[in-house]
């Protein structure tokens, strides 16, 4: 992302995860400051864009309100063993911290200084207050370290966090995403993280790579270019040799079968979209 500005394809996500909002019912993910955080202009503009009931459009945005789904699923369950810490890693505009229904969580959003000042300008514009539980945490990880913005910022390293960590890992480097991993492997025991990632593109199909490949064009020219891809398997050997006990993958058909199984309105995630993992310590 270019120095001073906000990353687009943060704003792109969080007009996916309204238009779920908008479009589909029942919802996947029930998010009511969906629509009002992208603001005025995005959402009137999404209610009338045809593209948005086109077959990729609605994959795509399957996929999007499904990682949250997951992440907040798995979340939820950290916090019925004890856990009081969350930390959002790349934000954007997520929306949980504002809408937090556990009193007594702390929330920690970390992003690019850049999109966070422009987070706050849309939660101001929106009317969205800042609750005293969640702390803005500004990082650009590829000169950062985690471990000191969070710090910095009040998380009690020596107490189990939770960590969502949507949309980020492809725009890393292979060193700046296994430090991150490796960060959390070292919290204390309940800890868990989950993390959506780019298919190595060796394990794709020719269709599926022609797929991946129009997506990454398209962020590349918004000056964000795909760099990191994964074969599960092996990533999952990974994380259990960073100190993660366990490690789930999750590809399409499982987010089918979990989220989407029974209804009639044909909403699935299709194809190489979507690829998430959570790890537990």
């Amino acid at each position: 992302m270019q120095e001073g500005k906000f990353s687009k394809t943060a704003h792109r996500v969080a007009i996916r995860r309204a238009a779920h909002q908008l479009l589909d019912n029942p919802r996947v993910l029930d998010d009511p400051l969906a629509l009002r955080i992208i603001g005025t202009e995005a959402a009137d503009e999404l209610r009338s864009n045809p593209k948005e009931h086109h077959a990729f459009s609605r994959a795509f945005r399957a996929f999007m309100a499904a990682r949250s789904r997951y992440a907040e699923d798995e979340l939820a369950r950290a916090v019925a063993h004890g856990v009081r810490q969350y930390v959002v890693l790349g934000a954007g505009l997520d929306t949980f911290a504002y809408r937090n229904p556990y009193p007594g969580l702390r929330v920690f959003e970390v992003d690019h200084p850049s999109t966070q000042t422009w987070k706050r300008e849309q939660l101001q514009a929106a009317d969205i207050p800042i609750p005293p539980s969640m702390t803005f945490v500004p990082i650009d990880f590829e000169k950062q370290t985690l471990a000191d913005g969070l710090e910095s910022s009040g998380l009690d390293a020596s107490s189990a966090a939770f960590f969502s960590w949507l949309g980020v890992t492809p725009y890393l480097t292979r060193e700046a995403c296994m430090a991150t991993l490796g960060f959390i492997a070292k919290m204390p025991a309940g800890s868990g993280v989950v993390f959506d990632f780019a298919l190595d593109p060796a394990l794709l199909n020719s269709g599926q790579r022609e797929a991946l490949g129009a997506l990454s064009k398209r962020v590349a020219g918004y000056g964000e270019p795909f760099q990191l891809f994964f074969d599960p398997h092996k990533l999952q050997d990974e994380l259990k040799s960073l100190g993660f006990r366990r490690a789930e993958f999750l590809q399409g058909k499982d987010l089918n079968a979990r989220y989407f199984n029974q209804r009639t309105d044909g909403l699935v995630v299709r194809g190489s979209i979507g690829h998430l993992m959570g790890a537990w310590v």
